[in-house]
């Protein structure tokens, strides 16, 4: 009775995928992560994190958000940090900083303090865009196209832009999304000059099916290279999801270290996938990611004291309970 469902099963997550292949790991901790803490890391704090996830082999990392003060009080401190980068106080190596800009008041803040790859974000519904950005969709991508050109203006091509899709699955407000809605936002996202689209289960609704449902389509479009994932894992599915898209063809996944995040604009949205577990997870498929996972998780266990919580990673847990014995 089970058997074809059983092969079908173990056929996930391994159909086209070589033992040889990377799959890059897009860290949010310091910026997804962080905006949801009811407890604010010192801008010394954030700088000592970024550097150990560095360390530890991260190449991209989401640090920060030029958004309102009073909204996101948690990004408050977003013009010092990139200062420090400039300073030189923050050494980045090879790895890039990326931050999330709404607008062009954003863009310009974040021009002011040398950032170079920049974040933009809208929604795969009307509601969701209206609270979070206070626009509707289609006014979020005029203002975006308005964002690039100044960027183009005062840099030329020296920069990089991806564009979230948030609410891709499932929205707090509208609920359910389907596919060709969310996939209508995507296509309108890749006729703007954006390096790459990242698609968000921003409330942790998503299923494996609903995963293929949604990204066939948009990588027969656009292909691999243009797309990411973002999972949050508050129905526990993230991993799961995580597993289809790369059976699909997905090399770039959003995580953060520990689990931290969440939405302040999706109320009961949980954590998103951790890093920590994901790497578990590709380590043992033998897919290279070129981050040690051991660095990582003693992070997790500096960030649970300073934050005062425990990490909601299932493999930091377990790494601790060994290490403490």
């Amino acid at each position: 009775m089970f058997g074809p469902f059983l092969k079908s099963a173990v056929r996930i997550g391994l159909q086209g995928v070589q033992v040889s292949e990377s799959v890059k790991i897009f860290e949010v901790g310091l910026r997804d992560g962080l905006q949801h803490e009811p407890r604010r890391l010192s801008l010394a704090d954030k700088i000592k994190f970024a550097e150990r996830l560095v360390a530890a082999g991260v190449r991209e990392l989401e640090l920060g958000a030029f958004v309102r003060r009073d909204q996101v009080p948690q990004m408050a401190d977003s013009d010092r940090f990139f200062s420090a980068i400039q300073a030189g106080r923050l050494e980045l190596r090879s790895a890039r900083a990326w931050c999330l800009v709404p607008n062009r008041i954003g863009l310009e803040r974040a021009l002011r303090v040398g950032a170079r790859n920049f974040a933009l974000f809208t929604a795969a519904t009307d509601t969701f865009a209206e609270k979070n950005l206070g626009m509707s969709i289609r006014k979020s991508l005029q203002e975006f196209r308005l964002v690039l050109v100044r960027a183009k203006e005062e840099l030329g091509s020296n920069f990089k832009v991806r564009g979230y899709v948030s609410t891709a699955f499932g929205c707090p407000f509208e609920g359910k999304v389907a596919a060709k809605k969310a996939l209508r936002v995507v296509r309108a996202m890749a006729e703007l000059p954006v390096d790459q689209i990242s698609i968000g289960d921003t409330i942790g609704v998503a299923d494996p099916r609903s995963v293929v449902e949604l990204l066939e389509p948009v990588l027969r479009d656009y292909g691999p290279d243009k797309i990411a994932v973002h999972f949050h894992d508050t129905r526990g599915t993230a991993l799961a999801n995580s597993l289809r898209a790369i059976d699909l063809g997905v090399r770039v996944i959003d995580s953060s270290v520990g689990g931290l995040g969440g939405c302040p604009f999706a109320p009961g949205a949980s954590g998103n996938l951790a890093t920590e577990d994901l790497i578990y997870m590709l380590n043992g498929m033998g897919l290279k990611t070129g981050i040690d996972l051991d660095a990582l998780s003693d992070l997790s266990i500096l960030l649970a004291k300073k934050l005062k919580r425990p990490m909601t990673s299932r493999y930091a847990q377990a790494y601790m309970h060994a290490k403490t014995g």
